[in-house]
């Protein structure tokens, strides 16, 4: 993890509805090192929103950890 100012590993959030378990993120990891410039990329409803929101810590992750420097 040298120089990395981000690592997302094995990253899950789902989500509990009425209709049973929504899987937004299903097992993403990633790093960022300093420096870099990182980008998301995704169809709609792929889960890049759910990702961030993870990330910044405004949901919880399911499973899975996020670690910043």
């Amino acid at each position: 993890m040298t120089n990395n100012i981000l690592f997302v590993d094995q990253l899950k959030k789902h989500f509990f509805t009425y209709q049973g378990i929504v899987k937004a993120v299903d097992g993403i990891s990633f790093f960022i090192k300093e420096g870099e410039t990182f980008g998301l990329v995704g169809e709609s409803g792929s889960g890049k929103s759910t990702v961030a929101y993870t990330v910044v810590g405004m949901y919880r992750p399911t499973k899975g950890k996020i670690i910043y420097k």
